[in-house]
């Protein structure tokens, strides 16, 4: 599809959703069944906004384990919950993978003989290249695949932190591959605008360079700081004020959910650190020189772009 095409689909889509919000209907395409395969944060808040949201749809919740699937039964946000895969997937219009991308490829194979032939799946998966990659090809016969990511997440984890609007006002990349079905990719952008999104569409390798700067590297980064203040004098931590608790917040995300992220989009990631390591050592030489100066315009630069960010919030 044409960009200048795409775009005007998506406003219109926008449009139409918008009204039959106003009236009452559900603008998602007539989906009936939502098989949500993973209760943690995301999987638990996109439940309880669909629930909220579509009330009309049945909402069904596959957990691996039983201890997790009970806790998600006593929360009531599915109609099902179960660790019986075929049960929560058999009559689902559509699929959304909420689980760690590693395990995506395993459940994905074991579920393409289940679900009906058209069903529509998808993820939340935050490195897109190689899910995309390893996925598109296990839906090629059955079901239509359509890569996304919700940018929604938060560096608290599991059933207990999810919530209902925790996707509005959210964007959401979807990555279409190059053999998805145009309806499919349209059916993808219409889900996430149903739950507050604002969708926008990348190539699965432009999705991993942009995301690699704009959280996966500010994670690295908050990581680092907090390792080196603590190696440097641990006693400092308990003179922090909130600019360092603001800045390294997103440290607190889980360490095997991260180290995860890291190296499935390794390849863009590396070559940001080094590049990010090269800046730095310029600022310090500047810093060193004393060229207060260049020091108040990259500041100043910083400041300015910052503030630009501050009116999208």
């Amino acid at each position: 599809m044409p960009k200048f095409q795409a775009l005007g689909v998506l406003r219109v889509s926008g449009m139409l959703s918008c009204r039959i919000r106003e009236l009452g209907a559900s603008p998602v395409f007539g989906m009936k069944q939502l098989a949500i395969l993973g209760p943690g944060l995301l999987g638990g808040s996109l439940a309880k906004a669909i629930r909220a949201r579509v009330p009309q749809c049945r909402v069904t919740l596959w957990a691996r384990r039983a201890e997790a699937a009970e806790e998600a039964r006593a929360a009531g946000i599915a109609d099902l919950v179960s660790s019986d895969l075929a049960a929560v997937v058999k009559e689902a219009d559509v699929i959304v993978l909420c689980m760690p991308v590693d395990a995506m490829p395993e459940i994905a194979a074991q579920m393409v003989p289940l679900i009906p032939p058209h069903a529509l799946v998808t993820d939340v998966g935050s490195v897109k290249g190689c899910v995309v990659e390893k996925l598109a090809p296990i839906f090629s016969e059955r079901g239509r695949f359509v890569g996304s990511h919700p940018m929604a997440g938060s560096e608290q984890s599991g059933l207990a932190a999810a919530r209902e609007n925790l996707y509005a006002g959210s964007v959401c990349i979807v990555t279409p591959h190059e053999g998805a079905v145009p309806e499919a990719v349209q059916q993808v952008v219409e889900l996430w605008e149903q739950v507050g999104c604002t969708v926008r569409q990348l190539s699965p390798q432009e999705h991993d360079r942009k995301v690699g700067l704009v959280s996966h590297l500010p994670h690295l980064l908050a990581a680092a700081l907090v390792d080196f203040v603590c190696s440097e004098d641990p006693d400092s931590v308990n003179f922090c004020g909130n600019g360092f608790r603001d800045t390294t917040r997103i440290a607190a995300g889980p360490a095997g959910m991260w180290t995860e992220i890291f190296a499935s989009n390794r390849a863009a990631l590396s070559g940001q650190v080094e590049r990010m390591i090269a800046h730095l050592q310029g600022i310090s030489k500047d810093l060193a020189s004393g060229n207060d100066l260049k020091m108040n315009d990259f500041l100043a630069n910083a400041k300015s772009a910052r503030d630009r960010l501050n009116r999208k919030d």
